[in-house]
Order: C-alpha cells, then sequence, then structure tokens
C-alpha cells in the first residue's frame, strides 16, 4: 500500500487534501475504485474521473479537484514526466529470491557482488564479475569475461556473449542477444554485389564463389542507464568493440550491426536496423523500421521518422523522413506532390486533346 504523501514525494509535488489516503495500485480514471489513484492528467480524462470511484487522483495542473469530489489529489504540469516516476515507484519489478538458485551453473572464478540475486538455470562463465543488487532472470547465458554493472536487470533468457561490458543500472528484456559474430563474409574474387554496389546495378560475370567467414575479435561496450528491448540484437566488432552510450534505449526487435558507434541518451524505435560500421551521434531519435545503410555517419540530435532509409550521410540536427531519407518538410512536399499526379496526368491528357484540336491537321490524329 502506498499513501498519496509518499507519491506527491516521488513527484515534489505539494497534496492537495489528505495525504494519509492509502490505495494499492494506480487505475484509469473511470475504472479506479476507493482504494485506487486515478491517473487523470488531463482535462480530457474529465468526465470518465467523475464516472469513477476514486478518492484521490493525480490531475493537471490547476485542476479544480475539490470539484470531483475527491479528498486528495496531487497537481502535475507534465503529465508523461509524472508517469515515469508514479509508475517507477508502484513497479516491483521481478522478484528473485536472494542469492544463487540452485539450478543455476556458476563458474568458481565468477565474482558476484553483495546483494546479487541467480535465477534458475542461469550458466555464468569463467572470469565473469556481476554487480552488486544485480537481478540475472531465469535461464540467462553469460558468457566468459563478462563484466556487469552495479543494480543491472537481466529478465529471462537473456545472452551475453563472452567479453561484454556493461555499465551501471543496465535493463535487458526477455530474449536480448548482446556480443553475437557480426554478419561479415567475402569472396575469394569481387563478388556480383561488390560490383553492383559499385556500378550502381551491372554484376559483371557472374561466377560461383563460396563465402568465407571474417571471424569477430571484438566485443561489446554498453554504458551506464541503457535499456535494451526484447528480441534484440547487438553484434560484436570485427576487430573494435560495438559501441552503445550512456543512458541510450532500444526498444523490441532492433538490430545493431557490427562495429557501430552509438552515442549516448539516443532513442531506437522498434525494427530499427543499423548496419555495419555506422558512427551515431548522441540524442539521435530513430523512429520504427529506420534502417541505416554501412558505414554511415550521424550527426547529433537528428530525428528520424518512421520507415525513414538513410543511405548517405546526415547533419546534426536534421530532421528526416521518406525512402530515400530527405529533410521532413522536403519529403512532405513531394508526398503532397505525389498525391497530385493522377489528377495532373488527367489535366495533361486534357491539354493535349486541347492543343490537338488547335493544330491544323491534328484534330483527327
Amino acid at each position: 500500500m502506498f499513501t498519496l504523501q509518499q507519491i506527491a514525494e516521488t513527484l515534489g509535488r505539494p497534496v492537495e487534501g489528505d495525504g494519509t489516503l492509502r490505495f494499492a495500485r494506480a487505475a484509469e480514471p473511470d475504472a479506479a475504485g476507493p482504494d485506487d489513484l486515478a491517473l487523470a492528467m488531463s482535462p480530457a480524462y474529465g468526465d470518465a474521473l467523475r464516472a469513477g470511484q476514486a478518492r484521490a487522483a493525480i490531475l493537471w495542473d490547476g485542476a479544480d479537484w475539490k470539484g470531483f469530489g475527491l479528498k486528495g489529489a496531487v497537481l502535475v504540469p507534465r503529465a508523461r514526466l509524472a508517469m515515469a516516476s508514479i509508475t517507477a515507484a508502484l513497479d516491483p519489478g521481478p522478484r528473485l529470491p536472494e542469492g544463487v538458485h540452485p539450478s543455476a551453473v556458476v563458474d568458481a572464478s565468477a565474482a558476484l557482488g553483495p546483494g546479487a540475486r541467480i535465477g534458475p538455470f542461469v550458466t555464468i562463465g569463467a572470469d565473469v564479475r556481476i554487480g552488486a543488487n544485480a537481478r540475472i532472470g531465469a535461464g540467462c547465458a553469460i558468457g566468459d569475461g563478462v563484466v556487469i554493472g552495479d543494480d543491472a536487470l537481466l529478465q529471462p533468457r537473456v545472452v551475453l556473449c563472452e567479453r561484454v561490458v556493461i555499465g551501471d543500472r543496465f535493463i535487458a528484456q526477455p530474449g536480448v542477444v548482446i556480443g553475437g559474430d557480426g554478419f561479415s563474409f567475402v569472396t575469394p574474387e569481387e563478388s556480383g554485389v561488390e560490383r553492383a554496389r559499385k556500378t550502381l546495378g551491372d554484376q559483371g560475370d557472374i561466377r560461383e564463389q563460396a563465402w568465407t567467414r571474417i571471424h569477430s575479435l571484438g566485443a561489446v561496450r554498453i554504458g551506464d542507464d541503457v535499456e535494451i528491448g526484447a528480441n534484440t540484437t547487438i553484434d560484436r566488432g570485427t576487430v573494435a568493440d560495438t559501441v552503445i552510450g550512456r543512458g541510450t534505449k532500444i526498444d523490441n526487435l532492433v538490430m545493431i550491426g557490427h562495429n557501430n558507434v552509438v552515442g549516448e541518451d539516443c532513442l531506437f524505435c522498434s525494427m530499427v536496423g543499423v548496419a555495419g560500421g555506422c558512427t551515431i551521434g548522441d540524442r539521435v531519435v530513430l523512429a520504427g523500421k529506420v534502417g541505416v545503410n554501412d558505414n554511415i555517419t550521424v550527426g547529433n540530435d537528428v530525428v528520424a521518422g518512421g520507415g525513414t532509409k538513410i543511405f548517405t550521410r546526415v547533419a546534426a540536427g536534421e530532421v528526416i523522413l521518406g525512402y530515400p531519407a530527405t529533410k521532413m518538410d522536403t519529403n512532405m512536399a513531394m508526398y503532397r506532390a505525389l498525391r497530385r499526379l493522377p489528377r495532373l496526368s488527367e489535366q495533361v491528357a486534357e491539354l493535349r486533346k486541347t492543343v490537338a484540336g488547335l493544330v491544323p491537321g491534328k484534330r483527327d490524329e
């Protein structure tokens, strides 16, 4: 159970009314009962709040909380920021028993920090170092030489391959794989795909050639406060390490190729794919299904809209969209022009008929 006063302190906001009101959970305004905290942080939720039975609520700044029949409230100026604090306070996270589960296999050379919790069927390799209060969920596999910082959370079935280094407060959702080999192959002679890339389409003489693996000698280094979504993969570097900067958040089903260097506080949404050898600056936002070609540089503070395909360098601060990527306002103008093409085609056909009627000898053609 929580009190309204506790939530107010978490938000850094004053309590309006009775701060001793207790509740067990947060709820949508119309579904909230007397023991729930209603979340109604926009005037659009006013009617829904009246339809519920909440005694306490989080409301938008300036709201008339008494007018809603509440006994207590906390008013917030920025709804989504308040949601971050409220959900953090109310979310206990996965609960693992203290210590190492009997079914876990932990190499004798591994060092576990104080308060670390190791779940069932976890495997931990040689010379691994796991920080204080880390939680390692069921079925995780941690390779030799891995370093994990303090307060990390690995949800079930996360795989960290050998020599991966991760900072403090790391979160990995189920199915994450970090440190798999990069997708690097070569043929004995220039392949058709290499020639096609140079010539923009001509493969030359096509011949049978087998692919030879280029092994990955690097690892992956991840900074503090990074979060990675379910079933995302990050490949190790070929020689140098793949790097993910501090504070970067990566969604589900994202693919980060070998030798990429990703900056700090970036946000990559679901199904982003970044080919190998890219350098991506700080605070870059890649929306869903953005693709980045190999060996591309993306500057700081770039925002790429959903489905954008990046084939060339992007300067710092640009907002881009489309396939291929162009500045967002340019792309929208192009799209509007594209929508007009059918009508324009009809108009051109009509003009041709008119012109043909005006030119002697063309009327009957």
